[in-house]
């Protein structure tokens, strides 16, 4: 049985079974990446739920495994040398777990140097233009008169969109086979659509591959069932 001891977060966390991969993590855009790519490859893993809305990332426990506060974060206990490791950031997990298992990233290196860019266009672009265009358009930011911050990120967003909408012409998935970049978007742009609700102000009804896209991966059981993990606790 592995020792996972070592790792401060399982103080405040408990580990039920050890020998599986930790997912500490929440169900948003960021932190349902992770989960849907576990379920994807299969893996057995231990999904601990991490109230974002109480600021548990901030606790002394949570930072040990991730400094910057933020979920996901993992602890895999057969990590490299089969060793106990603990890895941050969610794009950066995903890779690990392609690395791993060579599942859901191609195999040949251009392709998968390809994919990759694809994950930073999401880390650096997407994610953060889409979790503004939420936080001006549904949530505190409505309350600043001036519109201009909130039409940046919608206009950012409507371009954005546009990029995949080119990507994907002719494509079923962002690298013909479905792949980590795939996950790492479906759940932003599924979010911006329903959570944000801000369809109308980035010109969804305009575009055409995106949508299909998006209704073709929310299709796949592995998907639905790691965009509901972790479940709240009661």
């Amino acid at each position: 049985m592995a020792d996972l001891s070592t790792f401060p977060i399982t103080t405040r966390w408990p580990v039920e079974n050890p020998d599986i991969l930790q997912l500490f993590t929440c169900p948003t855009p960021n932190g349902t990446k992770v989960s849907c790519t576990l379920e994807e490859m299969g893996l057995p893993y231990e999904a601990h739920f991490i109230d974002i809305w109480k600021n548990e990332t901030f606790t002394p426990e949570f930072v040990t495994l991730n400094p910057n506060g933020k979920i996901p974060a993992i602890i895999d206990p057969d990590g490299p040398g089969g060793r106990p490791f603990g890895l941050f950031e969610s794009c950066s997990i995903m890779i690990y777990l392609t690395d791993k298992t060579g599942l859901l990233m191609p195999s040949d290196p251009a392709r998968r140097y390809e994919t990759i860019s694809w994950l930073f266009f999401q880390a650096a672009h997407v994610g953060p233009f889409f979790g503004n265009l939420g936080y001006f358009h549904k949530y505190a930011g409505t309350a600043i008169e001036d519109k201009r911050p909130r039409d940046r990120f919608a206009n950012e967003t409507k371009r954005l969109l546009q990029v995949l909408e080119t990507r994907l012409e002719g494509r079923e998935w962002i690298m013909d086979e479905f792949t980590v970049a795939d996950i790492s978007m479906l759940g932003w742009v599924n979010g911006t659509i329903t959570w944000y609700e801000a369809g109308p102000i980035i010109g969804w009804d305009a575009l055409k591959n995106v949508p299909a896209w998006l209704e073709r991966g929310l299709a796949r059981p592995a998907i639905e069932r790691g965009m509901a993990v972790p479940a709240r606790p009661e």
